[in-house]
């Protein structure tokens, strides 16, 4: 039987693609929407953990890997002088170099490194906060103190790079950039800061500004969002003031509504979910600031439905929650719980800290990082998410997520906490779920674990 070239060469690159499994080429995966879709994920975590893969050292950072075409990409800072001192409302004066370290992801072996100095006046300063972002060849890297760059994927060779300090006279926020960059068709958009560029979309190719928009009296830590709503594609842009409706292509207002946390501090990516009220966005923030909107289908607007009370909603800072259904499920920064929320009204369903700070203990900005997996399991209960949670703690958790209850299905330690925050141990980077493992990463080394049957 005669096989022709061009399809024996399609089936190779298929069962490539199905061997490699899915990338996880950004912060909250390819769709930035923290769903892990891969198929023949294990049942449970066994008492014994799952295999380890591979273990490589890093530097500080609270920035999460990014997983794209075999390679593993990630960044971190060296320090050579100062001391690292998390307090609040100072800032660490820090010298040293800013790194991208590009690794296989099959064994982590180092395959470039790019470094630069860069002298930090940050708070928290132990490196940088955002993931890469990898696009068609093409890896974009923004550091504590507001470095952008565009880097080769295969090589590491600088292609382009703004200073968001000097190009936008932006001033370095108390906790550093933290607006993961985002792709949107031939465009990069960015939370940058500075009078009118709070936004800044940049030709991702070139990097010549294409557009710029928005003032406000911080730029705040939220990353430039897409959602869709009344037939329309919306960039939300959350400073410390507004919560901002853009055209992703113009930057040209939609529609803006004040959503003021505390300390500038707008951080979690709005969450979009369709309800029997329609579409409804949510969003929410340390000082008990948080709202639920209604999405109108015929014109890009959004009107209240709720705002949250001291004793109901969830109030969330360091991870991003999630909707599954007619509930919400997020990270409390006062109480430091993860927590069930009845979308419809915003009151509480339970909570627990087992998945954030440990134990029955609450702990101020408790955190845990939430991807959901999209496989169903025949044998779940109905309306049950299965979830995969990174705790502060380093433990890997594998869990069922209901209205009704938060149940364990296994965990292992991944990696000890080696940073620090009110006194507790913490480890706060935003792991990379693809190719059938999760990578996961602290302030000294890079793990890659198997977590497929």
């Amino acid at each position: 039987m005669l096989i022709s070239s061009r399809w024996l060469v399609g089936l190779i690159l298929v069962a490539s693609a199905v061997s490699r499994g899915d990338d996880w080429p950004q912060w909250m995966g390819p769709r930035r929407d923290g769903v892990w879709r891969e198929r023949g994920l294990v049942a449970s975590i066994p008492a014994s953990g799952l295999p380890v893969k591979w273990r490589v050292p890093v530097a500080g950072g609270y920035s999460g890997p990014a997983v794209a075409d075999g390679r593993v990409f990630v960044t971190d800072y060296v320090v050579r002088t100062g001391e690292l001192d998390n307090r609040p409302n100072d800032r660490s004066l820090l010298t040293g170099s800013e790194r991208t370290l590009c690794l296989d992801a099959a064994t982590g072996r180092l395959l470039w490194k790019h470094e630069a100095d860069c002298a930090y006046s940050i708070s928290y300063a132990s490196g940088p906060r955002c993931t890469p972002t990898v696009a068609d060849g093409r890896v974009y890297v923004l550091g504590a103190e507001g470095n952008l760059l565009c880097l080769e994927a295969a090589t590491g060779k600088p292609l382009w790079s703004k200073d968001f300090k000097r190009d936008y006279a932006a001033p370095t926020p108390i906790w550093g950039f933290c607006g993961h960059p985002l792709v949107e068709g031939e465009l990069l958009v960015c939370l940058v800061g500075g009078p009118g560029s709070v936004a800044v979309a940049f030709d991702r190719k070139t990097g010549a500004e294409r557009w710029k928009a928005l003032s406000a009296s911080e730029s705040g830590y939220c990353p430039p969002t897409m959602i869709e709503s009344a037939g329309v594609r919306q960039l939300m842009i959350w400073d410390a003031d507004n919560l901002n409706s853009l055209d992703p292509q113009t930057g040209r207002p939609f529609w803006t509504k004040p959503l003021k946390p505390m300390y500038g501090m707008s951080i979690m990516a709005p969450q979009v979910a369709d309800t029997k009220r329609g579409r409804v966005l949510f969003a929410s923030g340390i000082g008990r600031v948080g709202a639920l909107f209604a999405l109108a289908a015929d014109v890009p607007e959004a009107s209240i439905l709720w705002r949250g009370e001291p004793k109901s909603a969830v109030y969330c800072a360091n991870s991003t929650p999630f909707i599954a259904g007619d509930t919400l499920y997020g990270c409390d920064c006062d109480t430091g719980m993860l927590t069930a929320v009845e979308l419809e009204t915003g009151r509480r369903l339970w909570e627990t800290a087992e998945p954030t700070t440990g134990g029955p203990r609450r702990g101020k900005h408790g955190t845990a990082f939430l991807v959901r997996q999209a496989e169903a399991v025949a044998s779940d209960p109905p309306a049950t998410s299965r979830v995969w949670i990174f705790s502060e703690t380093g433990d890997l958790i594998l869990t069922r997520l209901s209205a009704d209850r938060y149940e364990e299905l296994g965990r292992m330690h991944l990696l000890d906490p080696t940073n620090e925050c009110f006194g507790r141990e913490v480890v706060w980077s935003h792991p990379a779920f693809a190719g059938g493992c999760v990578f996961a990463r602290n302030d000294r080394e890079l793990v890659c674990v198997q977590a497929t049957e």
